[in-house]
């Protein structure tokens, strides 16, 4: 595992691709996966003592496993007062973009809190709003440090090889915060335009059907790993627009009804 840790870790600082081949097999279990991202975080010296503050956490459904990944604070970006992010002087290999809601803790807590929340109310997923005091569009870049996959190889495989990649992430940019509020997530509606493409719309489009689902397991992860999380600790919460690709020079817009609006500048 170290020596992939390593090599996703150079891989970063040179800015260049690893082929997936040799690394096929070498992460048992998601377990692995997270261990090496960790390891990644400490070769670069991303995190002080009290650990990340920007998280990534999702899935494909409700049904599947939720994967959580650590984000760098360099790649971190906040839009102010409406004004443009430009993300012009970082590199990226092959760049896609998600349109995405972050939330932000407003408190800090401990494993036993999380679990006496979620036992509250005997729910699946319990209210977030004593948890939340935050939430804004957000827009990741998604970048990987391998190159495409070679034909054959085990999605299983290829599925922990990203993960270990802190979950193939490039950027992250969120836009102005505004207090969190309960909404109609299935009717939460989302434009996105890059370019001079035409603009996309979509509705309810949530994978897991709200970005607050995700807060039980991400949390409990969270505590499991690190005891404590702490008030201010942002997590962007999966795509309602597909992963889209972009280009050096797009200029991006995403707007979500009665949230804001995000403009970044690749």
């Amino acid at each position: 595992m170290d020596a992939i840790a390593q090599a996703l870790a150079g891989a970063r600082r040179s800015g260049t691709q690893l082929p997936m081949a040799p690394w096929l097999g070498r992460l048992p279990d998601a377990t692995a996966a997270y261990a090496v991202q960790a390891r990644v975080a400490a070769l670069m010296d991303w995190f002080g003592p009290a650990g990340p503050l920007h998280w990534k956490s999702g899935g494909p459904s409700r049904d599947a496993t939720l994967t959580h990944a650590p984000l760098p604070p360099d790649g971190v970006r906040q839009a102010h007062a409406g004004g443009t992010v430009d993300l012009r002087g970082m590199h990226f290999a092959r760049p896609l973009i998600e349109a995405e809601i972050a939330l932000r803790l407003a408190r800090d807590l401990t494993r036993a809190e999380v679990e006496a929340w979620q036992r509250g109310r005997g729910e699946s997923s319990p209210d977030p709003r004593p948890l939340l005091d935050g939430m804004a569009v957000s827009v990741e870049v998604v970048d990987s440090r391998w190159c495409l996959p070679p034909g054959g190889a085990e999605p299983a495989d290829l599925a922990r090889l990203h993960l270990a990649d802190q979950q193939v992430h490039g950027a992250l940019v969120l836009g102005d915060w505004v207090p969190f509020e309960a909404r109609d997530w299935h009717a939460q509606t989302c434009t996105l335009q890059i370019a001079d493409e035409p603009e996309r719309a979509f509705r309810g489009s949530h994978p897991l059907g709200s970005p607050t689902w995700l807060l039980p397991q991400w949390l409990a992860h969270l505590t499991r790993e690190q005891g404590v999380v702490h008030a201010g600790t942002i997590v962007t919460t999966g795509t309602w627009s597909g992963a889209l690709p972009i280009a050096a020079g797009d200029r991006v817009q995403v707007g979500f009804e009665g949230i804001g609006t995000l403009i970044l500048q690749l």
